[in-house]
């Protein structure tokens, strides 16, 4: 929920020590290097084509439908021969693929001509067989040819023609082009394509047990990556008179463990804090229950390290946002019960844990809103029901939705100009964002309050605030001054602007629950006037599970689309100043299971 304070720290050794130093550094795991010199023009860090190889060798035996027992034994695996094993069985799927994908697709094409075999020159004395495909609109022509022809078959847009002649008839002859058959008999075609199906499985066995050595390419790889690393690392260390130093930013909680591995090594360091002029690394703290909200601010900009993290206002925010878009409990329902069905699955890694956790939050406040205001798949439970109970919100109630969806506008923003004003650095940085926060909340009570008193005076002192942070600020002489503070006011039209753009949230939550009500309704009209077919309940009930899909889809897309919308467009223009880079730990990605 905060971003980690960090030092630039700098680490002096002796120069034949570089390698065993920089392989400790890569252990601990914490720091983000800083380049003491210029990468070399040519890259020296190993064979970049042998490790992407290894990289695409990994990804195609990953991709099979079962996977054989895992080899772990070291002895038995060959890094180079296992990726050229590989290599060599996807250049021959490739290769089959292709010909089996030419074989079809001139199946395809001869199947209008039915089953034939091509005779012989001399059988024929000399004569040959032109192939046709003519559109019945120009199938008259044909009476007009001089060749001997025949059709051979006919579907509803073309007649299929044979004619014969010692040389291809001039282009004249007909209004089309002639077909290119080929020589081969659709017979010998489908023979070879039976042949190829056979090779094609024999190739994907030989990729499934492949697949056997996932893990230790796996780890190989990993740990190729790690020497690329390190030798990345090594360039950007400087060395002179024997004595080598490498740089970088590290949190100050893991000084300790600087401190006691150059006790260990015999080094020398110096740590110290960020000046004003130095833009550190943003490396960001939140607990595995908050980290889905960490991914959405990282998703789009990195937070800059003299600013704050807005994981925890977005995780809430966009929960909030997820809910009132989707406006269903039905919906909720569904996703809940395919959250359930993968939630064991998710719980295999720490990333799935946190997704899992933040998707049953959002869910949660989808179900909570959804029974709010009384939608279940877009039908309304009947009056006098428990559901019917739990109903306080009517969706149909443009004005109290709207006004809902103002003044969670007015709040998101107001609490992205508290932050703003808080992190801010003397009077014109704090006053500007204190007086827009008194600005948005006179507009509110003004519009939707209807308390002009206090709403002049909160519009009142928040212009002035802004007026007077603007013009404080300024480093130029009086009547510039004066333009920068009045200058600064006409950020009211993007305030206006961004606070109207909440109105997305009752837009897209009404076209929600009005798409499905709509396919309820073509559901029950279809069934009414097809009552006694035998088909009007499968009918209607495709039109549900089509129409309901349709609906689900795009309420999922728009809340996703708008939910981050709203959050890194209209919250962070207001309440983070300035975007930073993320933190790039120097570490191994090697693991030992």
């Amino acid at each position: 929920m905060s971003i980690i304070p960090l030092n630039k720290v700098t680490v002096f050794g002796l120069g034949i020590d570089r390698e065993s130093v920089l392989e400790g550094l890569q252990s601990l795991g914490c720091m983000h290097l800083i380049p003491l010199q210029p990468p070399p023009k040519t890259s020296e860090f190993a064979a970049p084509d042998r490790y992407e190889d290894a990289q695409k060798a990994l990804l195609y035996i990953m991709d099979v439908p079962r996977r054989r027992h895992q080899v772990r034994d070291e002895a038995q695996f060959d890094f180079d021969r296992v990726v050229a094993e590989v290599q060599a069985n996807q250049q021959k799927q490739r290769e089959v693929e292709d010909k089996r994908f030419f074989l079809t697709n001139r199946l395809q094409k001869l199947e209008p001509w039915g089953k034939f075999t091509l005779p012989d020159l001399d059988e024929l004395g000399g004569y040959r067989l032109w192939f046709y495909q003519v559109p019945h609109t120009k199938a008259k022509q044909l009476q007009d040819l001089k060749l001997p022809w025949q059709q051979v078959g006919e579907d509803q847009l073309y007649t299929y023609v044979v004619i014969i002649a010692k040389e291809e008839p001039p282009s004249d002859a007909l209004p089309v082009p002639r077909t290119r058959a080929g020589s081969i008999s659709p017979e010998e075609l489908e023979r070879q394509l039976e042949q190829v199906e056979i090779e094609l499985d024999e190739i994907r066995a030989e990729q499934e047990a492949l697949s056997r050595w996932i893990f230790l390419l796996s780890k190989n790889l990993a740990r190729a990556e790690d020497q690329v690393s390190l030798q990345e690392a090594s360039n950007q260390t400087k060395e002179d008179d024997g004595i080598f130093m490498v740089q970088g930013w590290m949190p100050k909680r893991n000084l300790k463990q600087l401190d006691l591995f150059a006790e260990q090594q015999g080094l020398a360091f110096l740590a110290e804090p960020p000046k004003p002029d130095e833009e550190p690394p943003t490396l960001m703290d939140n607990p595995l229950a908050l980290k889905g909200g960490e991914a959405l601010v990282t998703f789009y900009e990195t937070p800059g390290y003299r600013t704050w993290d807005p994981s925890t206002a977005v995780f809430f925010s966009f929960a909030v946002f997820f809910a009132m878009i989707l406006a269903d409990a039905g919906y909720a329902l569904l996703l809940g019960a395919g959250l359930l069905y993968f939630w064991k699955q998710m719980g295999q890694s720490a990333s799935g844990r946190s997704t899992r956790f933040y998707a049953a939050v959002i869910l949660g406040a989808s179900l909570i809103y959804g029974v709010a205001i009384g939608s279940y798949f877009g039908v309304t439970p009947p009056e006098g029901s428990l559901l019917a109970s739990l109903k306080v919100l009517d969706l149909n109630n443009f004005d109290v939705m709207m006004q809902i969806s103002i003044a969670i506008g007015c709040l998101h923003l107001a609490f992205a100009n508290v932050v703003a004003a808080y992190i801010a650095v003397g009077f014109s940085g704090k006053a500007k964002p204190l007086g827009w926060i008194a600005v948005i909340f006179g507009g509110f009570a003004w519009f939707i309050l209807n308390l002009q008193d206090l709403a002049i005076g909160l519009l009142a002192g928040g212009f002035f605030l802004v007026f007077l942070g603007a013009f404080v600020g300024s480093r130029k002489n009086f009547l510039l001054r004066l333009v920068d503070g009045f200058g600064a006011l006409t950020g009211i039209t993007k305030l206006f602007g961004d606070i109207l753009s909440y109105l997305r949230l009752f837009a897209l939550g009404l076209a929600t629950a009005s798409l499905a009500l709509t396919f309820n309704q073509l559901a029950a009209q279809v069934h009414e006037s097809m009552a006694g077919l035998g088909i009007d309940l499968l009918l209607s009930f495709f039109i549900l599970l089509i129409g309901h899909s349709i609906t689900l889809g795009m309420g999922i897309l728009a809340c996703f689309v708008h939910g981050v919308r709203l959050n890194v467009i209209e919250f962070f223009n207001w309440g983070l100043p300035e975007e930073g880079y993320a933190f790039d730990a120097f570490k191994k990605k090697e693991r030992s299971s």
